[in-house]
């Protein structure tokens, strides 16, 4: 199963350019909650995406279980409690994989994260905007140590 599992991966980095150290980094720090990657409604191509980010300037954390074909993703925020995404997307621009991520519970009113994944720094940067105050603040997460 592992020599599958390997040759696939190696499959999956020479046909979206992406380096096997990459994609094995990349899968072994992957949610632990379940391995969607075998989940026919699971995009391999964003498997990089799984995994708890932490927001380094405050604890913030996304929370990405896994990324459905479409781009939906099923993730959740905290700070600290647990809060939904009122919508929760990842898409490609060529290489680049990227997010949008809008809250609406919580008094967030539609404040929203829009990022890219930098597979070099394995961080998620890009922009929030503060929706209540109507302001933008550049931001990044890490993945969180298992």
């Amino acid at each position: 199963m592992e020599k599958y599992f390997l040759t696939f991966m190696l499959g999956l980095a020479l046909a979206t350019s992406v380096s096997m150290p990459d994609v094995v980094c990349a899968q072994s720090n992957t949610f632990t909650g379940g391995d969607s990657s075998k989940s026919p409604s699971a995009d391999p191509r964003f498997i990089a995406l799984q995994g708890r980010w932490v927001r380094p300037d405050g604890g913030y954390v996304i929370t990405i279980k896994s990324v459905e074909v479409s781009g939906k993703l099923d993730a959740d925020y905290s700070n600290p409690n647990k809060l939904p995404f009122a919508k929760a997307e990842a898409s490609r621009d060529g290489t680049t994989i990227k997010i949008f991520l809008e809250l609406r519970a919580g008094g967030y009113n539609g404040s929203t994260y829009t990022l890219t994944h930098e597979p070099a720094t394995d961080v998620l940067k890009g922009t929030y905007f503060q929706a209540v105050v109507q302001q933008k603040f550049d931001v990044y997460f890490m993945r969180a140590k298992q």
